[in-house]
């Protein structure tokens, strides 16, 4: 990872960019999302193509997606970017994505779920902080959809802690030190073999998913390791694991999976964070820096650095 790019920190008031960079999202979802951020003070302005439809399955055209993105970035107005939702189709634009522009104006990016890889892409050729964190027709929409306490910790430069009351609970003891990174599981197993392929190594790994059974995440898992995805990793933290179950099974299968895949593993394991693909209150998560995670008596995960300049 190149050095860290942190970008300006963020008061109430500020002027947001909502774009759509994969799928499109639902009208009455976009609009409450709209009014959720508007009635924390932000003046949220749409890109263009947020609000269209392209078949079979995008918001626009992958030029008109890219413009969308290019231009939140580009204008020096704007100091956030709100991803509407995830979905499918961020990878038609990683290849022509303007990192030059990107590096000269650095802004937080909300997004998860298909748009990992992006994340973890400008985290890895920029060093840019990411944010994975609430999306607008994905959370804001909904009552209870953001975790408040963390979203504006993230974005004020204040100090963050993740305890059990954010979901974190303990798989395996122990302590460890080290560069939060991660996303979606099955888009970071989906990009190995490319050149936006994850650099996972020797970081503190957060993996999360929605309604994958356990057998799929064993099989994701394995294939992260066989790719050598988890050399050097310091700690592993799992998300909520929204829905993934398997009927009939016992409630506990998907932590017996987890423990058996990293039997070898000598450092902490926790599971339970909510962000990402959650039920209710999406933690903002920052990645790219630095944190320590402790699993003893009370398990909680503890930022040691601004994800802003303040």
């Amino acid at each position: 990872m190149r050095s860290l790019l942190k970008p300006y920190a963020v008061s109430p008031g500020a002027r947001v960019s909502v774009v759509a960079p994969a799928s499109n999202a639902k009208p009455e979802r976009m609009e409450l999302g709209l009014a959720a951020l508007r009635k924390r003070g932000f003046d949220a302005v749409v890109g263009a193509n947020a609000l269209g439809k392209e078949p079979p399955f995008f918001s626009a055209t992958v030029a008109r997606r890219l413009d969308d993105l290019h231009r939140a970035f580009a204008d020096p107005a704007v100091r956030v970017i709100f991803c509407t939702r995830g979905g499918y189709g961020s990878n038609y634009l990683l290849e022509d994505l303007d990192l030059d522009l990107i590096r000269d104006n650095p802004k937080p990016v909300f997004a998860y779920s298909d748009l990992t890889t992006m994340q973890t892409w400008l985290l890895d050729q920029l060093g840019l902080v990411g944010f994975h964190g609430p999306m607008v027709a994905a959370d804001f929409y909904r009552e209870g959809g953001v975790h408040e306490a963390s979203f504006e910790a993230a974005l004020s430069g204040e100090s963050a802690a993740i305890e059990s009351g954010e979901g974190l609970r303990i798989l395996k003891s122990g302590r460890a030190r080290g560069i939060v990174y991660g996303g979606c599981l099955s888009i970071l197993t989906f990009a190995l073999g490319t050149r936006f392929a994850p650099q996972t190594e020797g970081k503190m790994l957060f993996v999360e998913d929605v309604a994958a059974k356990p057998y799929q995440i064993d099989r994701m898992l394995r294939q992260m390791l066989l790719a050598g995805k988890f050399d050097g990793v310091t700690g592993l933290i799992f998300g909520e694991m929204l829905e993934c179950i398997s009927p009939g099974a016992s409630l506990e299968l998907l932590d017996e999976v987890i423990l058996r895949v990293f039997d070898w593993f000598e450092g902490p394991i926790a599971i339970g964070l909510r962000s990402g693909h959650v039920s209710r209150g999406n933690v903002t998560l920052p990645l790219g820096i630095e944190a320590e995670l402790i699993l003893e008596d009370e398990p909680v995960l503890r930022y040691l650095e601004p994800a802003v300049l303040v």
